[in-house]
């Protein structure tokens, strides 16, 4: 059975999630795939940069205990090569204005060797061309299910089941903070009231800037627009426009006449390859296939040209959801490269 070194770039929320995941599917990955796996690298701000040749005890490094045969390296690239990885798993902050310094520590895994698998969405936005051509001429694979709707299969559904198909427009309610937020509203509290309840949920961070403000949904727009439209989008390109604008006034009367808002994303393409986006609060009849997500869950609609709809939801999805989708990623991965 072969056995493959992980190396954990990032290791907060997400990325402890990735690690416990692995521990508990670690039975399952051996009898179904063959695939027995060690983490020998792990790196944060507050961490450093640490390498174990022997392999991490998942537990203890969840902990914070020190583990025998442990070394502080002093940089990415001493790091890269002494934890000789088989794949980086990389959940470091979102750069919205050019994805770095995530983009080039990828660049370098699949130079070295190692499969890039991300769950942040500047890689995609920023380097999706760069960073598939580097794995293709490495024989590796870079993969980012977890980038979008958790882990609900989107670009491997497109990838895998849906060949030959035109992807015309899509409409999608990307951001859970919002969803809670202005649901909260809706029930008589106050915007910051909202704030502090998707904080207790555990899905925004200290400031929620990214999220109210539209640039989460904006990125999530222009990686979708890049992968499956295959016409460049930037964050600039897509009209924006955040949830702050709405009051609890204007949330209950809609909520109320049955039309509530979303915050919504949408792009289209034209047969020029011109694309048009947005990202805006906006009321959604009931009839909307996105109309019934609510709280943290997720959806996106698709158009296509072999089928007037197509739409995915992620219900209610949570660290280990975003988590899954980086571990299942890393499966086929090695399965494909296999």
């Amino acid at each position: 059975m072969p056995k493959y070194n992980l190396c954990f770039l990032g290791f907060g929320n997400v990325g402890r999630a990735l690690a416990r995941l692995f521990s508990t599917k670690s039975a399952e990955l051996a009898e179904l795939y063959d695939i027995e796996c060690s983490i020998t690298g792990v790196a944060t701000r507050r961490m450093g940069w640490l390498t174990n040749v022997n392999g991490f005890e998942v537990e203890s490094l969840l902990s914070g205990k020190d583990q025998p045969g442990t070394i502080r390296e002093r940089d990415f690239d001493v790091w890269l090569r002494n934890s000789r990885p088989d794949a980086v798993l990389e959940t470091t902050s979102l750069n919205v204005e050019n994805g770095q310094p995530a983009i080039d520590y990828l660049q370098a895994a699949l130079r070295s060797g190692a499969h890039a698998i991300t769950a942040n969405k500047g890689t995609v936005v920023h380097g999706y061309d760069q960073r598939a051509a580097a794995a293709a001429q490495a024989g590796k694979r870079y993969l980012f299910e977890a980038t979008v709707l958790d882990s609900a299969p989107i670009f491997s559904l497109f990838r895998e089941c849906l060949p030959a198909v035109k992807l015309r427009a899509f409409t999608g309610v990307f951001n859970s903070t919002s969803n809670v937020i202005m649901e909260a509203m809706e029930s008589g509290r106050s915007f910051d009231e909202g704030v502090q309840a998707a904080r207790e949920l555990g899905v925004t961070e200290t400031d929620p800037s990214h999220d109210v403000d539209g640039w989460d949904s904006t990125v999530k727009i222009c990686a979708l627009a890049r992968v499956l439209m295959k016409t460049p989008l930037t964050p600039n390109d897509v009209r924006r426009e955040g949830i702050r604008g709405l009051d609890v006034r204007t949330l209950r009367a809609a909520r109320a006449e049955g039309r509530p808002y979303k915050l919504v994303a949408r792009a289209r393409i034209d047969d020029s390859s011109v694309i048009t986006a947005t990202v805006r609060p906006e009321q959604l009849n009931a009839t909307d296939p996105l109309a019934s997500v609510r709280g943290t869950s997720l959806g996106v609609h698709f158009e296509l040209d072999m089928m007037p709809g197509l739409t995915i939801m992620s219900h209610r999805p949570n660290l280990q959801s975003t988590a899954y989708g980086l571990l299942a990623d890393f499966v086929n991965a090695v399965r494909n490269a296999s």
